[in-house]
């Protein structure tokens, strides 16, 4: 073969590897975020979508951070910025939406995460899902969530008649930790909702792949983004201008193909349909020779002092080794002696916890649980049986990236990614 001929069939293959694939119709989203929060990789996603957000009919940014001190305000601020790079944006797209129609659709939703039984009392949050939902189109709208799912899981109770006008996209993972409750509660009301659970596949984008915490890092940032404008000022505040953006595979799939086709190739990722979501319950204490897959929601029930609070109160806690320190889960009274939790690993691991409590005679355990690096494993009797339009990470061994279950179908489009977003950076400076 000549230099020639290399060449080309190169640049044919580069070409179909940066190719984006059409978008049928300009979906409808609506954006459930902790931004604020203790991760601010949301402020890094959120820079992104304002950049792209001529793609998009925006209809809802709803602050819903379960965990961590999240709210509205972090949002408007990043709007303020948007308002100051717009008109340079403008330059080169046309239909970027106006900075006070994105305060106008930004909203509060719940702060903190839900109780035992999933949902708790209405906010401005879930009310606008569910305003969206309930608004006449020939689309469905997309519900991207970067955090928990109480505002969903809120909006659904509050309204199950909109499960057939919604999509989901959840970066699950470790915000499923935090909104246990809310996710185990639409996964067994709502079995048949349209939803794609990306628990592990959206590491891919960021991690280096030996530990699924970290950022891989790299010099996108003085290469791309030093001197754009005041997102490209504000980006160097997170991360150390290192990208991470773990939340914006959700926008990554809304931009790339018929978001209608989860098993497709895309940006944001490719995955299966799933029939179960993976539940395990104890009424003991676990050791070493239980195991159950990472991100299965474990509940824990057992006996102990009847007391006089109402049900779904808090008043024990699960404690667990996070790095060099402790994270506390909250545990729950359902009344007459009864106490539960649920909690969902989220890597794998040999997990050591115990329960603690200030109420008298409390029984104070301690136990270790076996968690397996593969989602949502084998099939329990308690298992969560879903309908046939739940979707979640690809299970094929060729396609883990190191530890990462599903990472090779988003960290194979990173530089495509990166590359597409260094122009718009480029438009900034």
């Amino acid at each position: 073969m000549n230099k020639l001929a290399s060449f080309l069939i190169f640049c044919l293959i580069t070409s179909a590897v940066l190719a984006q694939q059409p978008v049928p119709i300009k979906p409808r989203i609506l954006v459930s975020t902790d931004i604020g929060g203790s991760d601010p990789d949301d402020n890094q996603s959120m820079a992104h979508l304002l950049m792209y957000s001529e793609l998009f009919e925006m209809e809802g940014l709803v602050s819903s951070p379960s965990y961590g001190s999240g709210s509205k305000q972090e949002i408007l601020r990043m709007i303020d910025l948007y308002e100051q790079d717009l008109p340079q944006l403008q330059k080169h797209k046309k239909g970027f939406p106006t900075p006070n129609y994105l305060r106008s659709i930004s909203k509060q939703g719940r702060k903190g995460n839900a109780p035992f039984v999933g949902y708790t009392t209405a906010t401005e949050g879930s009310n606008w899902i569910i305003k969206c939902a309930k608004m006449k189109s020939t689309q469905p709208i997309w519900v991207l969530a970067w955090g928990g799912l109480e505002d969903l899981a809120q909006a659904l109770h509050d309204a199950p008649e909109i499960q057939s006008k919604i999509r989901v996209y959840w970066i699950g993972g470790p915000n499923k930790k935090w909104s246990a409750n809310s996710y185990a509660y639409i996964a067994e009301n709502f079995p048949n909702l349209w939803f794609i659970e990306v628990n592990s596949s959206y590491y891919g984008f960021f991690s280096d792949n030996h530990a699924i915490d970290s950022v891989k890092s790299s010099d996108y940032y003085g290469k791309y983004i030093k001197g754009a404008g005041q997102l490209g000022k504000d980006f160097k505040s997170y991360y150390n201008g290192e990208v991470k953006m773990g939340d914006t595979p959700s926008l990554l799939y809304m931009m790339d193909g018929d978001p209608h086709q989860p098993s497709r190739e895309s940006w944001g990722g490719s995955f299966d349909q799933i029939r179960h979501s993976s539940r395990v319950v104890f009424n003991r204490i676990t050791d070493i020779k239980d195991t159950v897959a990472f991100c299965a929601v474990v509940e824990f029930h057992f006996k102990g002092p009847e007391i006089n609070i109402p049900a779904d109160s808090v008043c024990f806690w699960m404690e667990t080794p996070y790095k060099n320190t402790t994270q506390k889960w909250a545990g729950y009274y359902l009344g007459k002696g009864q106490y539960a939790i649920k909690y969902a690993p989220k890597q794998a691991e040999v997990l050591s916890y115990k329960f603690t409590s200030d109420i008298p005679n409390f029984p104070k355990q301690e136990g270790k649980l076996v968690v397996e690096n593969l989602w949502p494993g084998k099939t329990q009797a308690t298992d969560y049986k879903l309908g046939s339009n739940w979707y979640s990470d690809k299970s094929d061994p060729q396609l883990y990236d190191g530890k990462i279950q599903g990472g090779r179908t988003i960290s194979k489009w990173r530089t495509s990614v990166g590359l597409d977003w260094a122009k718009r950076w480029e438009w900034l400076k």
